[in-house]
């Protein structure tokens, strides 16, 4: 099946390069234009980060180490075909390579959302991306809609059912927001960029095979999605035939105070399958005397979370958003990330007041917390998802900081400088705080 779905996309990364090139029309003008049924883009971003020497005491298997510096690269395809009316079919094929800070560990909400659980040396294709989407309207107004990467130019009416299946991210559809959500033209933080307690299912790289379904009304969208989880917490495989499942609501509420838009979201979740209770795993690492691990203990269970998600146009250059989540913080995250309680806050500036309209700086703070029995089992030397220093004696709420300029030289093109100040990396007070230094270079068309 890899060699499949390696082969796809290779397929579709070769088709899409000769239509760029080629091109099927071409204006007076001589640039590329493409038959209404078919849209081409694509993307590519290098990231950089280093976190100098901090305070460590001790390092675990799961620890955030100092000193080191660690770069991811990818490039992704994005081709549509818009067989009718309201149809779309999208596939996204993408070429990954590198390493996020420790393989991806020691930080709960960790400094970079390019950065995948798995990291390889030498450059390597997946299909991350392979949908249908169908678009019903309803009446209303009709709104304009610019193409743009998994969207077609047009138009659709104010009410409409969109109806989505096949593979695609949870995050697509759901605890989307203006300024925090793309950490390829934003922030990096995993935690900035999503609710950090929304376990959402997803692979290794993010993504999830299922189906959602919006209805539009008004002021109001309400969401559902089904989808597979991966066949064992943060495994790189998922399942098929949603014998383990995540079901998901949302509702969303659209305003305006004044001329100034901002939207309101209530993001529910429920994830069933086969989980490790910590006090089960605690339990049984005391009656053998080993290391306690919740993959001996898992059984039939599910887990539900909820988080709110808001945002707010305030001048038409700035805007804010904020996010609260909790989950059942006895169980095991699953697809996530080791976060049980979550606030973060923040805003983005664009430089129209210094002459720079299409740059943009951002700012926000995050807060992550966990359970006591998850902090528990952490202390015994358990190991989480992202987390897991051996030992953990004095724990303490991770706190995170984030800013970032974001340069756009030309149309296309963005040169991100990122700071993020990490205090008690992997809820340790014992270690840090971090300080991590980024870079992002980013082009697409």
């Amino acid at each position: 099946m890899k060699a499949v779905v390696n082969r796809i996309s290779q397929v579709a990364l070769a088709a899409g390069a000769l239509l760029v090139m080629a091109g099927p029309v071409r204006a007076a003008d001589d640039s590329l234009v493409l038959p209404d049924w078919l849209a081409v883009h694509g993307q590519g971003t290098f990231t950089l980060q280093g976190d100098p020497d901090f305070p460590s005491h001790y390092v675990g298997p799961n620890s955030l180490k100092p000193g080191q510096r660690k770069e991811t690269i990818d490039a992704t395809l994005y081709v549509g075909v818009q067989p009718w009316k309201g149809g779309e079919v999208w596939v996204n094929p993408e070429v990954d390579q590198g390493f996020g800070l420790s393989n991806t560990l020691g930080v709960a909400g960790f400094p970079s959302a390019e950065a995948y659980k798995v990291g390889k040396k030498h450059p390597y294709t997946r299909l991350q991306r392979l949908f249908f989407r169908q678009t019903v309207d309803l009446g209303g107004d009709s709104e304009t809609v610019e193409g743009d990467q998994n969207v077609f130019a047009g138009s659709h009416t104010s009410n409409r059912l969109v109806l989505t299946i096949g593979k695609f991210g949870v995050g697509d559809v759901f605890d989307t927001n203006r300024y925090a959500h793309d950490p390829r033209n934003d922030f990096l933080n995993w935690a900035v960029v999503d609710a950090g307690s929304f376990d959402y299912a997803a692979d290794a790289w993010g993504y999830s095979t299922g189906v959602a379904a919006e209805w539009y009304q008004g002021a109001w969208t309400l969401r559902f999605g089904a989808f597979n989880l991966s066949k064992v917490p943060n495994g790189e495989v998922l399942e098929r035939d949603f014998s383990q499942y995540q079901l998901d609501l949302e509702v969303e509420h659209r305003h305006k105070i004044g001329d100034h838009p901002g939207a309101v979201r209530v993001t529910f979740f429920r994830n069933d399958g086969y989980f490790g209770r910590f006090d089960d795993a605690l339990a049984l690492a005391a009656a053998t005397g080993e290391t306690p691990d919740t993959a001996r203990v898992r059984r039939r269970m599910n887990r539900p979370g909820v988080s709110l998600n808001l945002e707010q146009d305030v001048t038409g250059s700035l805007g804010l958003f904020a996010r609260a989540g909790l989950n059942n913080g006895q169980i095991e995250p699953y697809d996530f990330t080791d976060i049980d309680r979550t606030v973060s806050l923040g805003g983005s500036l664009t430089g129209s007041g210094w002459g720079r309209p299409h740059d943009t700086v951002g700012l926000a703070g995050v807060f992550n917390g966990l359970t006591r029995e998850h902090e528990r089992y952490l202390d015994a030397g358990g190991i989480g998802v992202l987390v897991g220093d051996g030992t953990l004696p004095h724990p303490g709420t991770e706190m995170i900081a984030e800013a970032y300029y974001d340069y756009l030289p030309v149309e296309g093109v963005g040169v991100m400088l990122d700071y993020q100040f990490v205090a008690n990396p992997g809820y340790n007070r014992d270690r840090g705080p971090a300080n991590v230094i980024g870079v992002r270079v980013h082009g697409q068309f």
